[in-house]
């Protein structure tokens, strides 16, 4: 299928106006035009396409995405509404309650404010908490509106109505909403108005006084372009200022809905109220002008969670490795385990708050947790940093927050974070080397973690390289550690300013203030700071030799605070395997690159743990 320009349903409420008729281009007969359907396939107005049938059923399943095949309906819907008048006070009921009493779907919905009149504005959320006595006497009264956060909006701003947030669209907005496939709304209070044959409008008041969320209400907006999350839609404007180049993944479809400007879409014409649909399997395509689009999808979510020993970091990422919010707290390890444990689960909750998502929106939490890790049986087997020995971490998270949860070791799920959405994107098969205090590793296959026995292989930092070598940590001497860690260049790098007082290592550090950045910085001009980092590669070329023989990976991705050096320890290293690996290159080849995701790798590896 081609991109689709969209042919919308229009309803034609006793509060609409004329501009969509007017100024957005709607080919209708309905006067007023309150609203237009851009995207549906709800029975009450399912989106024409020029051939007069339906999108419902003009389009496939592969041209959908796999992310809406996971739902049993297609799960958004995309409108145009222009609000002479003021639509009622309403609420809208969750999923749970409406499947059980209404044979629907329930509706969260968000708004883009496309225009707004001087002073106008909407109704959202209670300003205080509520009674339910309080609620119903000011619906008695008239007063309700008395008790409703009223906001002044203007263009461009967004605003996010979960399911059960009592709200209403004020005169002179004319928005871009976003929606569930619901069309179920309970009427609370509407002014007293009577349509045009002089009835008034059915109000649903016993209904809404079950699902009406009485807390207090606070209006929470996504930074950067993201508008809006939630399993049923992604929402990202996109500001075209030229040409920019976009694209589908297979995983969904793109909604693009133009809400100011013009321009043209692969060559098809974009004007302001034009809507178009791009197929999950199009791939590639072309948006130029001046012009804003907003753009709606389907993505899946899920909480990665980075322990440290000092601080918790969390994220929420999309399915396409965005990091949509992050924050941390404290690990407070005095706590014990699980004042830790309280600790992950307040800052999920905090996460999830920020983009007002409920666990029903995530798929899952996953961890890095430093330490030996049954990732299997989602146990901390022994964890020095955190002092925890056989602690059933995954069960005490999962009954908190009702979610499922993933572990693995921390150094496991930056190699995995890296090799979907790092340095190794698009390889089958990668391996991360972190060089810090000691040597991490990380193995990845054919998208997956190889750990080995419940989960305590892919030590490749404790093979040995030199038989009776080097004390490493772990007891064993000769470890691949115990030289190509940070540690162990610090550490040859001070036994050779020892026994060279006339280095010129020493004009600038100490022994005390030697890092692994010295003895590059006087490659080029100093003996003996060359003669560390040449056999400073050398170790490190041999352990990568071996890993590449073992497991011939696409690409082994280097980490840790070394490969600041970039090329000055790549070039070397590179011309070293290619030189010592099996069958030379007669064999595939093994790259060698730097990690990018720096401290994001374990974020996002945790998350990717479900993906």
């Amino acid at each position: 299928m081609k991109i689709q320009k969209l042919y919308p349903i229009c309803k034609d409420y006793l509060w609409g106006g004329i501009k969509l008729k007017e100024k957005y281009g709607k080919k209708t007969d309905c006067t007023p035009c309150a609203e237009s359907w851009e995207l549906s396939f709800h029975k009450d107005g399912k989106t024409l396409l020029e051939s007069g049938k339906t999108l419902e059923e003009s389009v496939t399943a592969e041209q959908l995405g796999t992310n809406a095949a996971d739902f049993s309906f297609f799960p958004v819907l995309i409108k145009f509404i222009d609000a002479r008048g003021d639509l009622s006070v309403q609420v809208h009921p969750s999923d749970d309650y409406a499947l059980a009493n209404e044979n629907s779907f329930g509706k969260t919905e968000m708004w883009y404010i496309v225009e707004a009149n001087e002073g106008a504005g909407l109704y959202l959320g209670f300003n205080r908490e509520v009674t339910r006595e309080e609620y119903e006497k000011a619906i008695k009264e008239n007063t309700l509106t008395d008790l409703l956060n009223f906001y002044k909006v203007k263009a461009g701003e967004c605003y996010f109505i979960p399911s059960g947030t009592i709200h209403a669209i004020g005169s002179g907005c004319l928005i871009c909403e976003i929606q569930q496939n619901s069309n179920l709304t309970y009427r609370v209070y509407d002014y007293g108005r009577r349509d045009k044959y002089g009835n008034t409008r059915e109000l649903h008041i016993d209904k809404a006084l079950l699902v009406t969320k009485l807390q207090k209400h606070e209006n929470k907006s996504v930074s950067g372009d993201v508008l809006g999350v939630s399993k049923y839609f992604n929402v990202t404007k996109l500001n075209i200022n030229g040409k920019r180049q976009n694209a589908t993944s297979g995983k969904s479809f793109h909604c693009l809905t133009c809400v100011n400007g013009q321009g043209t879409l692969d060559g098809q014409r974009v004007s302001a109220g034009d809507s178009f649909f791009v197929p999950a399997d199009y791939g590639k395509y072309t948006l130029e002008g001046d012009m804003e689009i907003i753009m709606t999808d389907i993505r899946k979510y899920y909480i990665g969670i980075d322990l440290g020993g000092t601080f918790i970091k969390g994220g929420i990422v999309d399915d396409e490795g965005n990091i949509i919010v992050r924050d941390k707290v404290p690990t407070e390890r005095e706590k014990g385990a699980d004042g830790v444990v309280a600790n992950i689960v307040k800052l999920c909750h905090l996460l999830m708050d920020k983009l007002n998502l409920t666990a029903a929106d995530v798929v899952g939490v996953g961890m890095g947790v430093p330490g030996m890790i049954d990732s299997e049986q989602g146990q901390v087997v022994y964890s020095n940093n955190l002092g925890w020995a056989d602690f059933s971490i995954s069960k005490k998270v999962e009954a908190a927050l009702g979610l499922p949860v993933r572990i693995a070791n921390d150094a496991n799920v930056a190699a995995l974070g890296e090799a979907k959405f790092g340095s190794g994107k698009g390889c089958r098969t990668s391996v991360m080397i972190t060089l810090g205090t000691g040597v991490g590793s990380g193995i990845v296959i054919e998208g997956k973690l190889f750990e080995g026995n419940r989960s305590a292989g892919a030590e490749i930092g404790h093979s040995v390289i030199v038989a009776g070598g080097e004390q490493c940590t772990c007891g064993r001497r000769g470890c691949f550690e115990a030289y190509a860690s940070a540690t162990a260049l610090i550490r040859d790098t001070k036994r050779a300013m020892e026994a060279h007082p006339e280095s010129r290592m020493w004009e600038t550090y100490t022994l005390d203030s030697v890092t692994g950045k010295t003895p590059f910085d006087y490659y080029d001009t100093d003996d003996a700071a060359r003669a560390v980092v040449d056999g400073y590669i050398e170790k490190l070329g041999v352990g990568i030799t071996n890993i590449a023989n073992e497991f011939r990976p696409e690409m082994i991705m280097l980490g840790g605070g070394v490969c600041s050096e970039g090329e000055r320890l790549t070039r070397p290293l590179q011309d070293f395997l290619d030189h010592e690996i099996f069958a030379g290159k007669r064999g595939p080849e093994v790259k060698i690159t730097i990690a990018k995701l720096e401290n994001d790798a374990g974020l996002l590896g945790a998350a990717a743990l479900f993906m």
